[in-house]
């Protein structure tokens, strides 16, 4: 390893400490972005403006503001829906009529459950997973206020409905089950055997440490704490038929099924505006403000897709530096089990990119061929794959995360990560231990 590679790596763990640690003090993630990546430009020996680099060679402006405005440029318009969606419920009381009937079914002692449940049955029927926690939040912070509980953990009990056993299950529509069909021709089902036992056992291992952390909060102490900001719960409030307030949500999961295929993520745009419509049509008569929660749907849209591109653009400049390729190199080639290897591949590439779907694409162009050609089973190396992306991505600078914790749900890192660590880091982690041990034995091949 040359002085360069050195120095570069030496940028590259440095931009990512400093992403990491600063995101967890609490600092806007709209100046952490972009000052980690230049840390690590700088380190790098990158140009910092387009004048001063070659011509179609990398530089940190350029980089920088290509993954942001990328980003951008894919996903507003669902940020956008998915907020004023979520939004519209909130303000008509239909998450509050989807709530309150959960409790009275389940009762109050399993809300966190029911709030785990709705986000399941979103992810696998094909919402993106940013619109899940727009859509749901509403009704987890109602549920959460009537049953008392700490509002910090509304974050990780989003993210184990969302990202954790539905994101990379056998089947799931989530890009993450999606991208190593392109590489190993396999289908959505690969190793669907493995997968139902290590999607069952990060359900039920998940919340049953969510609920320890909770309840370890609540004999502490710890209560609901109400906000100005929050929709203020109105016992006397007429609501909507709770029948009629999931009409919305199955429009949109319905919608997003049909054209998934067909339409891919644009499905979620006429899945969204259909779950809008159909909000307006069955709860007409219930809204306190529409337009006013159309226009704070629309803000907190704004602000969610920046705080997520502006830890894209840093993925952008990361990727592009000296040391990132010297790391993709020792990850896709790590000698042994290709199944570990490949494991262990996807999930740093995943950490360093703060994307399970950039460590997917990254990492399976270079390990998939010669995994191919050597025998590997390839219905084993996808369900692997995929559930190892959903791992490590978790980390405090991925897109999801900061968007949830801070823009969705309004907490600081350092309340709210670490219950969402513990759903969302080290459960996965347990749960593609356990598929490498059951392929290896033999099961589902």
């Amino acid at each position: 390893m040359d002085f360069s590679v050195v120095m570069s790596m030496i940028g590259l763990i440095g931009g990512l400490f400093l992403l990491i640690w600063l995101t967890l003090k609490g600092v806007n993630i709209i100046i952490v972005g972009p000052a980690s990546a230049l840390f690590v430009a700088v380190f790098s020996g990158m140009p910092l403006f387009p004048q001063l680099a070659e011509e179609g060679a990398a530089n940190f402006v350029t980089n920088y503001m290509s993954g942001f405005t990328g980003f951008i440029m894919s996903w507003y318009l669902m940020f956008l829906l998915g907020a004023v969606f979520g939004k519209v419920m909130e303000d008509s009381g239909a998450a509050d009529a989807v709530a309150q009937f959960i409790v009275d079914k389940l009762g109050m002692k399993y809300a966190t459950l029911s709030i785990v449940i709705a986000c399941a049955i979103l992810t696998y029927g094909g919402v993106s997973l940013f619109v899940v926690a727009f859509a749901v939040y509403p009704m987890a912070i109602s549920l959460f206020k009537q049953a008392d509980l700490p509002r910090r953990f509304i974050p990780g009990t989003l993210a184990l409905g969302s990202v954790t056993f539905t994101m990379t299950s056998a089947g799931s529509p989530e890009i993450q089950n999606w991208i190593p069909m392109d590489y190993l021709e396999t289908t959505p089902y690969a190793g669907w055997e493995v997968s139902l036992i290590v999607a069952a056992f990060m359900a039920i291992f998940g919340y049953w440490w969510l609920k320890r952390i909770i309840r370890k909060a609540v004999e502490n102490g710890e209560r609901f704490v109400a906000r100005e900001t929050d929709p203020t719960h109105d016992s006397s409030r007429v609501l909507p038929n709770p029948i009629y307030s999931f009409i919305p949500l199955i429009v949109v999961l319905v919608i997003s099924f049909i054209f998934h295929d067909s339409l891919k993520q644009s499905a979620l745009i006429l899945a969204l505006l259909g779950g809008i419509i159909a909000t307006f049509i069955v709860s007409w008569k219930y809204f306190k403000n529409p337009w006013d929660a159309v226009s704070q749907g629309t803000i907190g849209a704004i602000i969610a897709i920046g705080n997520t591109a502006a830890v894209v653009g840093f993925g952008g400049v990361a990727k592009a530096v000296p040391a990132f390729t010297f790391a993709v190199d020792a990850m896709t080639n790590i000698p042994g089990s290709p199944l570990i290897g490949a494991a262990v591949a996807v999930s740093v590439i995943a950490g360093m990119t703060g994307s399970a779907s950039g460590g997917q694409t990254i990492a399976l162009p270079l390990i998939a061929p010669g995994y191919v050609d050597a025998g590997v089973n390839q219905e084993a190396l996808h369900r692997v794959v995929a559930i190892s992306s959903g791992a490590l991505d978790s980390l405090p600078h991925n897109g999801y995360v900061v968007t949830t914790i801070q823009s969705i749900c309004g907490e600081k890192h350092k309340d709210a990560y670490w219950a969402v660590a513990a759903t969302t880091v080290a459960t996965p982690v347990i749960g593609v231990v356990i598929a490498i041990i059951l392929f290896s034995l033999g099961l589902g091949l």
